[in-house]
């Protein structure tokens, strides 16, 4: 008896905590306690920013990063993620975090919204993010959980789940209900604000900027594209002051780093520095750099040691066997600098992402404007996110790496030169990078002759393995739904 008690005891503790939360260790933290028994908005909000940024940041590192050739973790043993050998224990982390932080989000826009808790601001931005983790959940793994998610504390722990195509149609009316809410609102206590510093403004264009990411992301859906176009073009051509987006780098969304208590980057105690070296750079990534001799690589900003004198990196995707050598790596802190506790480490998303979702609907006549001005401050804006200083014309630069706009080329063409660029604008934020390659199929990676899963990248993540046992009625419909709980199974918005 006691054997079974401490079998099933763990799916308990992960079950509770996926669904309901650990919104009582937050109160025990954050709650004076000579004041409310209650914890208020401005005591959850950072704390679940910090939460949510660190996860996205931690598994960027060691999976984002090596299916998109950021990166190549070397060796020979399985489970290189590299080589698309994705294991299942891999959806666990994402899926437990993300849940988590909902829950704490959702308090604070209930609390906001009590008569004698009233604050619009904060209902705003509780919108805003919960948007921002059921996107990540989605679009990693696909129908999921949504409209009774995180009601553990209401006794429900075996949630549906729902559509993908439901989930995302109701994110647009939460970032709309956001936009109102936050339409003239005042600024919130700054210090618990660690993205915005309370700034109401802000948080609004980041909102709308959001949305048209997602909007971008279902564009390409025969069912929805229509009306999903027709939005993109309102916002940005018909009503842009209704949605004002991010005007520059001061805009971008990030939680930056300053290493004072709970802002302190999580790769410090979080990841050993011999393990962040460890990974080598990968040579997609890396040539590029290389050939635009860009600012990031060749100041250091992004904190490259050289191999051989040189920047060099190991090819992705190699062979078990190949010997393979350990080449240019992010630098630790051992070094004089590193991106470990780099202040803008925490990107949500910025202003140049921004400028490159532009550049693709101008390029595929979405809106008006110009692709090719569109597509130079997405590429300028990169580089002066992480370095203010540089001065160099932006024509200058990219006839210099040949890489000038193309308004000759294919549509095709247009959508490389984009996607290309755009990667780098999403270096190391959340998974961002591999939700747009299985969006769009750019920037083009090469093929290693090592790949597993028949050198298919993998299109989502699968489901925990304990869900199937604590909510195998609704783990059953969503598979019977979806389609098989495998790497290779597309999501919604993936199917034609």
């Amino acid at each position: 008896m006691k054997r079974n008690i401490y079998k099933i005891l763990p799916v308990i503790i992960l079950l509770a905590i996926t669904m309901a939360s650990c919104k009582k260790g937050f109160i025990d933290l954050n709650t004076d306690p000579n004041g409310t028994p209650n914890a208020l908005p401005q005591q959850l909000l950072a704390p679940a920013l910090v939460n949510t940024v660190s996860i996205n940041m931690l598994r960027a590192r060691n999976f984002n990063n090596e299916l998109m050739q950021v990166t190549v973790d070397p060796g020979d043993s399985e489970g290189k993620v590299f080589r698309y050998d994705v294991k299942r224990t891999w959806a666990d982390y994402t899926w437990n975090g993300w849940y988590t932080q909902l829950t704490n989000f959702k308090d604070i826009y209930n609390i906001s919204s009590q008569p004698l808790t009233y604050n619009k601001t904060y209902m705003g931005i509780s919108l805003i993010c919960q948007s921002w983790i059921y996107s990540m959940l989605t679009d990693t793994y696909g129908d999921v959980p949504y409209f009774d998610s995180n009601k553990g504390k209401d006794g429900n722990f075996t949630p549906a789940f729902d559509k993908q195509k439901d989930i995302y149609l109701d994110i647009f009316k939460k970032l709309e209900q956001a936009d109102t809410l936050l339409n003239g609102a005042a600024n919130v206590n700054g210090g618990s604000d660690p993205v915005f510093n309370g700034n109401s403004s802000k948080w609004r264009k980041f909102g709308n900027t959001l949305y048209l990411r997602l909007l971008m992301r279902l564009s390409g859906k025969a069912e929805v594209s229509a009306d999903v176009i027709a939005k993109i073009k309102d916002m940005v051509d018909t009503n842009p002051t209704l949605y004002p987006l991010m005007t520059s780098n001061d805009d971008a969304a990030v939680l930056r780093w300053n290493g004072v208590g709970a802002l302190t980057s999580p790769f410090i105690g979080g990841v050993r520095e011999q393990d962040w070296r460890q990974p080598s750079i990968a040579e997609f990534f890396i040539n590029n750099l290389n050939r635009w001799a860009d600012p990031r690589l060749t100041t250091l900003r992004w904190s490259v040691a050289t191999y051989q004198g040189g920047y060099v990196g190991a090819p992705s995707g190699y062979a078990p066997g190949e010997g393979v050598d350990h080449k240019s790596y992010f630098q630790s802190t051992t070094s004089t600098t590193t991106l470990m506790n780099d202040p803008l480490m925490g990107n949500i998303m910025n202003y140049s992402e921004l400028q490159f979702i532009l550049a693709e609907a101008a390029a595929k006549g979405w809106i008006s404007g110009s692709a090719e001005a569109y597509y130079k401050a997405g590429v300028q804006s990169g580089i002066t996110f992480w370095i203010p200083t540089f001065a160099t014309p932006i024509d200058t630069y990219l006839a210099a790496g040949d890489i000038a706009w193309n308004n000759a080329g294919t549509l095709n063409d247009k959508m490389e030169q984009i996607h290309l660029q755009k990667y780098y604008s999403m270096f190391w934020t959340d998974f961002e990078q591999w939700f747009e390659y299985r969006r769009t199929g750019h920037p083009i990676l090469p093929k290693g002759n090592g790949l597993r899963n028949n050198g298919v990248m993998p299109a989502r993540l699968t489901y925990p393995v304990y869900v199937q046992s604590a909510n195998p009625a609704n783990y059953n419909a969503a598979v019977a739904a979806q389609g098989a709980d495998e790497i290779n199974t597309n999501v919604w918005w993936q199917k034609p």
